[in-house]
This record gives C-alpha cells, sequence and structure tokens, in this order.
C-alpha cells in the first residue's frame, strides 16, 4: 500500500451499486401493484357473481308465487317477501318468462339471462 492510498477509506456503497438497489425495489413494487389490482378485480367479480347467486332463489319463488311470470318483480318486492339478502343488484328487465339482472361491483358490471342463463360480463336486455 502506497502512502497516497493510506487515508483513502473503502467502505459505503458506490453509485451503480445504488442504482441496482433501487432497481430491484422498483421492479418488485411494479409486480406487487400488479397483483394487488389483478386480486382487487377477482374480489370484486366474486362479489358481483355473489349478489346475483343470492338473488336467484328469490327470483324462482316469485315466479311461482305470481302464476309464472317475472312481471311486476322490482328489488323492494323481493326484498319485502323473499329475501332480505337480495342486494346490490339491479332489475333490467322482468319479463312474463324471463328476467335480466345486473349487478356492479367497483364499476365492473356481471349480468345474468335467466332463468338459465350464465352469470356474464355481456349485457342483457
Amino acid at each position: 500500500m502506497s502512502i497516497r492510498d493510506m487515508g483513502r477509506r473503502e467502505d459505503g456503497f458506490t453509485l451503480v451499486e445504488l442504482v441496482v438497489v433501487l432497481v430491484l425495489i422498483a421492479t418488485l413494487l411494479g409486480i406487487a401493484v400488479a397483483s394487488y389490482k389483478s386480486a382487487r378485480v377477482r374480489t370484486s367479480d366474486t362479489a358481483a357473481e355473489s349478489n346475483i347467486d343470492v338473488a336467484v332463489p328469490a327470483f324462482q319463488a316469485y315466479y311461482v308465487d305470481n302464476n309464472g311470470t317475472y312481471v311486476g318483480m322490482t328489488l323492494a318486492k323481493l326484498q319485502a317477501s323473499y329475501s332480505k339478502g337480495v342486494q346490490n343488484i339491479t332489475i333490467v328487465a322482468a319479463r312474463a318468462s324471463d328476467y335480466c339482472i345486473r349487478s356492479t361491483v367497483n364499476g365492473r358490471n356481471w349480468y345474468k339471462l335467466g332463468p338459465s342463463g350464465a352469470i356474464t360480463t355481456t349485457k342483457c336486455t
């Protein structure tokens, strides 16, 4: 070791090392945020589908009690007479032999054209 190097200390981080650590942290943060958003969308979709699933038995009971028609079915009637658990749905249409309902959670819409249709993101009328 020369006299010139004796006063120099080499502990600490170089600029390159700090940049590498910052890039790694940013990458991990990006992955975490994307994962959180994806989980939130899945949770919203599950909640909307569940809202529809809970309402279907009330629709069927209404149909039986009203001589085989869905005409006149409203959310208030379903909650008052069949199930207070019917929440967060909109009855888009209630016709003699079928109905269309929508559940919206966090801006995402799910629909069911009933009684036998699947729960989908495709609009029904």
